[in-house]
């Protein structure tokens, strides 16, 4: 079940699930390409953590991995949000 963190300038992070593998990553990368037409603008692949930007209805949003966060979906802006969220319901009702 997915929960949301606060950060300090005021954007959330919607955790999908914080005890998973990059397995599950990779299965929520490829169904929003698949389901949901979301192409990623920019991967960044480290060791332990992956980001992966993308658009959804015209908002910036990043899919993030990391080994002991889990994947979560996250913003740089406020005004993105509502986007995190909706996004964030939709990727549990799939997944859960």
């Amino acid at each position: 079940m997915s929960y949301q963190l606060t950060h300090a300038f005021g954007t959330i992070e919607a955790v999908i699930d914080d005890n998973c593998s990059m397995k599950k990553f990779f299965s929520i990368a490829s169904m929003l390409a698949s389901d949901l037409h979301v192409e990623f603008t920019e991967k960044t692949d480290n060791t332990d953590t992956i980001d992966w930007q993308f658009i959804y209805k015209n908002h910036p949003l990043k899919l993030h991995y990391n080994i002991y966060n889990g994947v979560s979906i996250c913003t740089a802006n406020r005004e993105d949000n509502d986007a995190v969220h909706e996004l964030a319901m939709l990727l549990e009702h799939r997944y859960f």
